[in-house]
């Protein structure tokens, strides 16, 4: 029995958090380029960088899962990766947590590093938003064997079926509804779809038959990085999440939550990690440089890339522009979710999470976010679909495979320094989970093709001044 189950539910909007500062240090610029808009930053709740890497080290956000025992018994105890944990949680994955539920159970849950931590090099960076998960099964199956496996162990009167049922019930009900359709995007928002259709919104307590039709397909999404969020003044890649944004990454509790009690008691914690996020640096790039080419390309970059994604070095600026579809034209479908499904944004507005003084918001837009790029080099594949494989094909559109296969070990062998991104072979058809298939609704490659205007000398540069940031 595998517990991957656990990787796509524990993130819900955590998967697509973006963080801004009480308000933002940066400026819109004068004038706000055509096809753009300017994002206005909202206040945000301040907190304790230090209890906010406790909590999501130890938090409870999700608050039922795997009884203790059982999750030993068929995961295993004994992680190397377990971030240097102490107590229940010593030696357990780091994408878990050990929660001990108010009836005195103990159950292993999912954390927000299910989607906000990954492999790079061999190594765990926390923030690196995953790249590798596997999320095209159902995998409902899995916890309909676990629930014999916890009624064989404990009965179904016991506290362990208690604590639970939950995170039984939910992934069953959303498990057939939140599949990819290749090996790495992440459905953050088909997960949130199917929850929201699963909860009343004046009190969040569950619903057994959906009160919304779930939409059917499963728009894919990359993770971003949290290291970018300090910079934000709005969440997900289409400026939809607006408001408190540790009000949005509350609810990363409703896979499992009881009632909108429990998300008081989550929300309650959320500005601590939200400051700890803040603190959070790239990481370096850890090749050669070529200083002369790099500084021939900042000065090609600062001339035609800043107005969107900002200048960095000595004096940084980020503009915060949400570039129109026609600007940018890259696949719509993540940017259409919400105007084409209202009913989600609306139950959202309208429920406890888009009420009182620090309410989140969900306000659909005609766009895409044009993103800081601090730490680029590290965060292929790229665009807000994970559909091209490198810098180099970004910066060249031409050449953008239509399918391609990469291997799913993130380590130096696997990276590319010359085209910065992932090592990939190009397929001429999709030969299962592991091929990308850009042809399929969602997960198109095209658009931003600003850098086509370079000539191959310029673009050479510029790709070699983006390993610096």
């Amino acid at each position: 029995m595998q517990w991957k189950i656990f990787r796509t539910p524990a993130v819900l909007f955590c998967a697509a958090v973006m963080l801004a500062n009480s308000f933002s240090n940066f400026m819109p610029p004068t004038p706000v380029p055509p096809g753009t808009t300017y994002l206005e930053p909202s206040p945000q709740r301040s907190g304790d960088p230090a209890t906010g890497y406790q909590y999501l080290l130890y938090g409870d956000f999700v608050s039922s899962g795997i009884p203790l025992r059982v999750f030993k018994k068929v995961s295993g105890s004994s992680s190397p990766d377990d971030l240097g944990r102490s107590g229940d949680a010593a030696g357990i994955p780091f994408r878990f947590n050990v929660v001990t539920t108010a009836n005195g159970a103990k159950v292993v849950a999912p954390t927000c590093l299910t989607c906000h931590a990954e492999r790079l090099n061999g190594q765990i960076v926390v923030g690196l938003g995953s790249n590798t998960y596997d999320h095209t099964n159902d995998a409902s199956a899995n916890f309909r064997a676990a629930d014999m496996a916890v009624k064989f162990s404990y009965g179904e009167k016991s506290p362990e079926w208690e604590a639970y049922l939950p995170a039984s019930r939910a992934t069953k009900a959303i498990g057939p509804y939140i599949r990819t359709q290749t090996r790495g995007p992440n459905p953050a928002d088909k997960i949130f779809a199917s929850l929201a259709a699963h909860r009343r919104a004046s009190d969040l307590s569950w619903i057994d038959e959906a009160q919304f039709d779930i939409p059917a397909e499963t728009v894919p999404t990359d993770v971003p990085a949290w290291w970018l969020m300090k910079k934000k003044n709005a969440l997900y890649y289409n400026g939809l999440g607006r408001g408190d944004f540790a009000r949005l990454a509350s609810a990363s509790g409703m896979l499992t939550m009881l009632d909108s009690t429990e998300a008081r008691r989550i929300d309650s914690q959320m500005p601590d990690l939200m400051a700890w996020i803040r603190t959070i640096e790239p990481p370096r790039y850890p090749y050669p440089i070529d200083q002369e080419l790099a500084a021939a390309g900042k000065k090609i970059f600062e001339k035609t890339c800043y107005k969107c994604h900002g200048t960095y070095g000595d004096s940084v600026s980020y503009p915060n522009l949400l570039v129109s579809l026609e600007k940018v034209g890259s696949d719509p479908l993540l940017s259409n979710a919400y105007k084409i499904h209202p009913e989600y944004h609306a139950w959202y507005n309208d429920s406890w999470y888009g009420q009182g003084s620090n309410k989140g918001q969900l306000l659909p837009n005609d766009g895409y976010v044009a993103p800081p790029l601090d730490g680029i080099w590290a965060t292929a594949p790229y665009l807000h679909n994970a559909s091209v494989p490198t810098l180099e094909d970004m910066l060249n559109s031409t050449q953008r495979p239509v399918y391609w296969k990469r291997v799913f070990e993130n380590t130096e062998a696997n990276y590319d320094q010359a085209k910065v991104g992932w090592k990939y072979s190009v397929e001429t058809a999709k030969t299962g989970v592991d091929t990308y298939d850009t042809t399929l609704p969602g997960y198109g490659n095209g658009g931003h093709k600003f850098g086509d205007r370079l000539t191959s000398e310029e673009r050479k540069a510029v790709l070699e001044y983006l390993k610096t940031l």
